[in-house]
């Protein structure tokens, strides 16, 4: 394995991973109020361009993991969008024993 794949794995687990603490507390707490609705449409939009640029380009580690950071940060996205009610169930339904 060279350097140059040892360095996307990583950088693909940390964008992945980055976003898991984010979901998991608002999956918790079923609070947004302090996220930016607008860096997470920056964002969802930017990880949808680079899945698409992967696809294009047939590079299939890179539309994996900007799949999955889209997926995760769209949900972030959905839940700030969310009024609160929606928001509070749809929190509630997500909301394993373990979490």
């Amino acid at each position: 394995m060279d350097i140059a794949s040892v360095l996307g794995g990583v950088a693909a687990l940390c964008s992945v991973v980055s976003f898991t603490p984010q979901a998991v507390k608002i999956i918790r707490t079923g609070e947004t109020k302090d996220l930016s609705a607008v860096m997470y449409v920056l964002t969802v939009s930017g990880f949808g361009c680079w899945a698409a640029y992967g696809i294009w380009l047939r590079q299939w580690p890179l539309v994996a993991s900007n799949s999955l950071c889209f997926f995760l940060s769209a949900f972030i996205l959905l839940m700030i969008l969310l009024p609160r009610q929606k928001k509070k169930r749809l929190a509630r339904k997500l909301k394993p024993n373990a979490l």
